[in-house]
């Protein structure tokens, strides 16, 4: 049997994000249902507030244990790069010993935290970069603004990446395109032709700022948000009887009451967390229902695995726009989370990323470049909803399959 390591970014300290959790699950279950001894390696980062870290981490544990990752989990704390031995600078939660033992154990590393210390990376038989940014990690690296250690392999979800259709650069490193995976047994197909909106789960801002604004160190720069391209497309629902949901990652000053284990203070805001932020959030609220749309906090619908993956397959389908970098770059990217509501058997209406060789426009998934387009799509799918349905699942059966697209990997990676 072989063991891979799988090394997230930010999902223990980020407890209310159910779809950035199902972002590397995918991965781990793809590869559990192949027969791979998986651990999970990640960095936690506290927040300042001991009570708040404490309750996350006990979710977090909670949740590996309903995926069977229960004793599978390496968390640790860094202060400063390490020297001389693994706990040099870190603390493990679990025995160091037994880290030390996965890791002289493990044939992988699959690392999706592409600031890992190269001193970790180094205690690793074989690793491999998983770039699920693409075009954006390429760029960041271009401009120095994020310092890859040197990996064995690199494998990237963009289509384009380094290809000639690329508008970015490759870095000088040899790229493995892989489709992102979805694991069909824990998404599967969901009809439900009562469901009435058109859905999707975003960020509003630009995360932890790092993908806010392009800067390319000759002048160009550009706002990259959802909240750009979302609000190119806001009189959409005046062109549709559809239903159009949103539910946003907005700021504290927007966000529901507090409820559940966490407390309204937990909540980080998207963009940053300035007072005008939340009094700007508001108002985008209030602009975005005045013309047709409904708006939820993502907290409300998306704040675990489980809640999640209920609103995706409680949904009609899926209508979403994606970062002006995904056009610009013409990546030829789909989302993780597109992926989920494809498999749920829930069409798809996303906005184009570029020429893909994979993705279609017509059947089970819409790529539109305008304001009509989007509205005609929305109006097809509904001509023949159960068609368009059962298409979408054919699409992340054939396409997107983890099992498929892991064996691929592991077969190049180690």
């Amino acid at each position: 049997m072989h063991t891979v390591v799988v090394a997230p970014s930010n999902v223990a300290s980020f407890p209310e994000g159910g779809g950035h959790f199902w972002v590397y699950m995918q991965y781990v279950q793809g590869l559990r249902s192949l027969g791979i001894d998986v651990y999970w390696l990640e960095r936690f980062r506290p927040s300042g507030d001991s009570r708040r870290d404490s309750m996350a981490l006990e979710l977090f544990e909670g949740r590996m244990a309903s995926f069977g990752m229960s004793g599978k989990t390496l968390l640790y704390t860094e202060q400063r790069a390490g020297q001389g031995g693994l706990a040099q600078g870190r603390e493990f939660r679990c025995d160091p010993g037994k880290a030390e033992a996965v890791f002289d154990e493990a044939d992988l590393l699959m690392n999706f935290h592409y600031g890992m210390a190269p001193d970790l990376l180094r205690r690793f038989r074989r690793t491999a970069l998983v770039d699920i940014d693409p075009g954006l990690l390429q760029f960041w690296i271009s401009q120095g603004q994020i310092d890859v250690a040197p990996h064995d392999v690199y494998f990237s979800t963009g289509e384009t990446v380094g290809t000639e259709q690329a508008r970015f650069p490759d870095c000088g490193l040899d790229w493995q395109r892989i489709r992102p995976p979805v694991c069909l047994d824990s998404w599967p197909y969901f009809y439900r032709p009562q469901s009435k909106a058109f859905t999707t789960v975003s960020g509003w801002w630009g995360g932890d700022g790092k993908g806010e604004f392009i800067v390319d160190g000759r002048g160009a720069i550009y706002e990259n948000n959802k909240r750009v391209t979302f609000l190119q497309y806001l009189g959409l629902p005046e062109l549709t009887d559809q239903v159009l949901e949103l539910a946003l990652n907005l700021g504290e000053g927007d966000a529901p009451e507090a409820s559940g284990s966490l407390g309204r203070e937990s909540w980080p805001h998207a963009g940053g967390g300035s007072v005008t932020d939340y009094v700007s959030d508001a108002a985008d609220r209030k602009l975005l229902e005045s013309r047709g749309w409904r708006v939820r906090h993502a907290y409300e619908v998306a704040a675990s695995p489980d809640a999640y993956r209920n609103y995706v397959q409680a949904s009609r389908g899926e209508f979403s726009c994606v970062k002006p970098s995904c056009i610009r770059f013409q990546n030829a990217w789909v989302s993780d989370r597109t992926l989920c509501y494809l498999a749920s058997g829930k069409p798809v209406i996303t906005q184009h990323t570029g020429p893909s060789r994979i993705l279609p426009n017509g059947e089970g998934m819409f790529r539109f470049e305008t304001l009509e387009e989007a509205a005609q799509a929305l109006r097809v799918v509904d001509s023949d909803y159960e068609r368009h349905c059962r298409a979408a699942r054919r699409l992340a059966e054939s396409c997107f399959d983890a099992r498929t697209i892991l064996t691929r990997l592991l077969a190049t990676a180690v």
